[in-house]
């Protein structure tokens, strides 16, 4: 065997034991993200949630954050479901949220341990998307909630989900932001609740209409932060829509008109 055949046929071993290596730490990461995300209870929730005919099958993943996986699921119909899952290991979301939670009186006397929190979370979200949809605020309906796990309508198509304003600033902005404007009003004198997370990150365009999500922070009205989170909210549409083009109000007209 020549040299040149020899440091060629060396090369190639160097080559495939990097990629082993490569791929062995690819299946390390996914297997400790999985076990992360589908610990024993989320598992026995999932399993509650398919033996209840509210989910037929879970898929890949849509999006994944500090606080949460959504997943693509199905019903038995067919129709697509977000499963969104609270990650009950995380204890950087535990120090943030307690803030949203302590001053709302939906959830007086909750626990301080991470689990009792996340899960309450979750009860949160569910309850504000009930409260906004009954206000004819355009959000994803809720299907269902248990533990860290939620279930809610999948706004998009085939576990693609519809791009936020962020990714694709919608063709119309003076009318996208008079909407948005209304769901605030809405969202305070229906409703009862303060978004308190709204930028363009959480505002999902779909078939030519804003639908607001990502709901777990917003508190009512009579919540401590209330006020400040609103014209946070109101600052953050005001900026977004200015970059548009569009002759928005300003902050102070905007809180008036919200509050009324």
């Amino acid at each position: 065997m020549s040299r040149k055949v020899q440091e060629k046929l060396a090369h190639r071993e160097r080559h495939v034991e990097k990629r082993d290596r490569m791929l062995e730490h690819d299946f390390s990461a996914e297997r400790a993200t999985i076990e992360e995300v589908f610990d024993q209870a989320t598992l026995m929730i999932i399993y509650d949630f398919l033996n209840s005919g509210l989910l037929h099958e879970v898929n890949g993943v849509v999006s994944s954050g500090k606080e949460a996986r959504i997943y693509w699921g199905k019903e038995k119909s067919g129709r697509d479901v977000a499963v969104k899952i609270y990650l009950t290991a995380s204890a950087e979301f535990k120090r943030g949220m307690l803030k949203y939670i302590e001053g709302d009186y939906r959830f007086k006397g909750v626990r301080r341990d991470t689990k009792s929190l996340i899960y309450t979370w979750a009860q949160k979200e569910f309850r504000n998307l009930e409260q906004a949809l009954q206000a004819k605020v355009s959000v994803p309906n809720p299907l269902g909630v248990k533990g860290n796990v939620l279930l809610m309508e999948f706004i998009g198509k085939e576990g693609t989900s519809a791009p936020s304003l962020k990714e694709l600033p919608p063709e119309n902005p003076k009318l996208v932001y008079k909407t948005l404007l209304r769901y605030l009003k809405r969202l305070y004198q229906k409703a009862d609740l303060v978004h308190g997370d709204l930028s363009e990150y959480n505002v999902m365009m779909w078939k030519g209409k804003p639908i607001l999500f990502d709901m777990s922070q917003s508190v009512p009205r009579s919540h401590p932060q209330a006020k400040i989170l609103l014209e946070r909210d109101i600052a953050n549409l005001n900026r977004f829509f200015g970059r548009q083009g569009v002759k928005v109000l300003s902050g102070e007209e905007t809180y008036r008109m919200v509050v009324g």
